[in-house]
């Protein structure tokens, strides 16, 4: 009706696109709402980055990770918590795990969960040679009392320390900084933020639940794989996406092909092209594989 018209910005040109606004808005939402449709996608979610072999150059590369997330999640307005950080040598962090707390921070993040590899001329490298730096980043749904984990006290040793850094007011004077090892899985977690060693005691706790759930659900879904005909990989055990700040700038997703030239906006969180991309390619790939 608008076109027969014939007069840009008529009332009926008008008309027509709000509509159309409102009917991609709420396609959006329809759509947001399937891509995040997992039982735990609406938790918040736990990150832990680990630099691979590199020393300095990978250290440093966990260190932009770290900032890179940070800042997505303030771009999105989730709160955050440093649970435990581990500086490393001169520059960079040796391990980094914090927690994000917000309305489906882990149906977001889950895409993140992978190997990230780095290109570029190294900053320590006197001779201004290329380097690639790899690093881990696990994310775990940060699950709350409702989900029963069973953890036996005796399969547990909790031991104390003195929080470790350059100084400041997050280094403690007292041994407040806790570790906990859980032998039947070999899983070590610390917690170091706090002052309080209660407070970092149940921090502890909440990140040993939320990476024993995950080890049970990564079971179950290994056992499930036995029976696909279409087996598919781990996400956190492939490499996932490249940052290459040398030759030239490009940072492409490996899984969907999505590519994006501005390395700096994406290394201070603009990430949620690749996220998206993520979850509408395994939404529709998990669809073309279910059985009729």
């Amino acid at each position: 009706m608008a076109e027969e018209e014939g007069v840009e910005g008529s009332e009926a040109e008008r008309e027509t696109e709000s509509v159309l606004a409102a009917a991609r808005a709420e396609i959006e939402k329809q759509e947001l709402q399937q891509m995040l449709g997992g039982e735990y996608d609406r938790l918040g979610a736990i990150v832990s980055i680990h630099p691979g072999a590199g020393g300095t150059e990978a250290q440093d590369w966990a260190d932009m990770l770290l900032r890179l997330y940070l800042r997505w999640a303030e771009r999105r307005g989730y709160a955050t918590d440093i649970a435990d950080l581990q500086p490393g040598e001169g520059a960079g962090v040796k391990s980094a795990t914090f927690e994000v707390d917000g309305e489906y921070a882990y149906g977001y993040l889950k895409a993140e969960a992978g190997i990230h590899r780095l290109v570029r001329i190294s900053p320590f490298d006197a001779n201004a040679r290329r380097h690639t730096s790899f690093a881990s980043v696990f994310v775990f749904p940060a699950i709350d009392d409702k989900v029963e984990v069973i953890i036996n006290p005796a399969d547990l040793r909790i031991d104390t320390f003195r929080a470790s850094g350059a100084g400041g007011q997050h280094v403690n004077k007292t041994d407040s900084a806790v570790r906990m090892t859980h032998f039947p899985s070999g899983i070590v977690v610390s917690c170091q933020n706090e002052r309080s060693q209660h407070k970092n005691r149940a921090m502890a706790m909440k990140i040993l639940r939320a990476r024993l759930f995950e080890l049970e659900q990564r079971k179950k879904r290994e056992e499930l794989e036995k029976f696909s005909k279409d087996k598919k990989e781990i996400a956190w055990g492939s490499q996932i996406r490249s940052y290459v700040l040398h030759p030239y700038q490009l940072v492409k997703d490996h899984r969907t092909g999505v590519e994006i030239g501005n390395t700096g906006a994406v290394l201070d969180g603009a990430i949620d092209d690749f996220i998206e991309a993520y979850l509408m390619g395994v939404r529709k790939g998990d669809a073309a594989s279910a059985p009729e």
